[in-house]
């Protein structure tokens, strides 16, 4: 797709599946589409872009290659002790909290295509859209706490108010897997269906978005998402929370066993 509004996101890719729907896909096949900051940067950045494009009404959002969004890149996070301690939290805070609000404060509709696995940040975009259709076997997995962090990102904002608060526990505190068809029974996603008919079932869903009058659907999202507005201050706790996780030695544990592939040894009890 030609169009110059498009051109400084080289991270997306952009196509336009029907009239008046754009759809933006991941494009880090090799890295299973994982977050490093320039695409975390241009994530926040192109709902405004769309917002101001008289020519869509509704958005998709999926993946290249098999999977939708593993997260935040690993390989490309800065070393801590390059940056002072309290401008690296700053930064961090302000980028998490940055992609959620715009999520979350995104005029126009947006449709999440689960193709394939969704894990931790690729939560945000999954499960903050719209309209979440998964295919039954892609795996939605938080993973914070296996890491040594409190489940931060969107995860105490929107789950217990999808899927409640027994089950929020359960998944973000066992850190359990679950397929799409799994998180459609769990009120995460608003629709599974098998692999091959997810692309078509997203432009479907997309194009009736699209075809709706604009206004009136704009306002029953802007009140809808009001609900997470209003939790503001859960979402900074929780963010907060994990960002501090990553500075100790849980979270060094925690990985450092998942990279030797042994079982984590956490010594001191929490005083928390």
């Amino acid at each position: 797709m030609t169009d110059a509004r498009y051109e400084r996101f080289e991270n997306l890719l952009f196509d336009r599946p029907a009239p008046q729907v754009l759809r933006v896909t991941l494009n880090k096949p090799e890295k299973r589409n994982a977050l490093h900051e320039d695409m975390h940067i241009q994530l926040e950045e192109i709902w405004g872009v769309i917002d101001r494009d008289p020519s869509v009404r509704c958005t998709i959002i999926t993946g290249a290659g098999k999977a939708f969004c593993a997260g935040g890149d690993v390989d490309a996070k800065q070393d801590p002790k390059t940056r002072d301690p309290l401008q690296q939290f700053s930064r961090d805070f302000r980028n998490a909290a940055a992609l959620v609000q715009a999520f979350i404060n995104a005029r126009k509709p947006i449709v999440s295509a689960i193709n394939g696995p969704a894990i931790g940040a690729g939560l945000v975009l999954a499960l903050l859209a719209d309209v979440p259709i998964a295919a039954k076997d892609a795996k939605l997995f938080d993973g914070h706490v296996r890491i040594g962090v409190a489940a931060g990102d969107h995860a105490a904002l929107i789950w217990p108010l999808l899927c409640g608060m027994a089950k929020s526990k359960y998944y973000l505190m066992t850190n359990e897997p679950m397929t799409g068809e799994q998180a459609e029974r769990n009120n995460l996603v608003a629709l599974a269906v098998d692999a091959d008919a997810l692309e078509a079932k997203s432009i479907e869903v997309a194009t009736r978005l699209a075809g709706a009058a604009p206004t009136a659907l704009r306002m029953t999202k802007y009140v809808l998402n009001h609900w997470l507005r209003q939790n503001q201050a859960i979402f900074d706790l929780s963010l907060a929370l994990e960002l501090v996780g990553f500075t100790g030695a849980e979270a060094d544990e925690a990985i450092a066993a998942q990279l030797e592939k042994r079982p984590a040894r956490f010594i001191e009890d929490s005083e928390f």
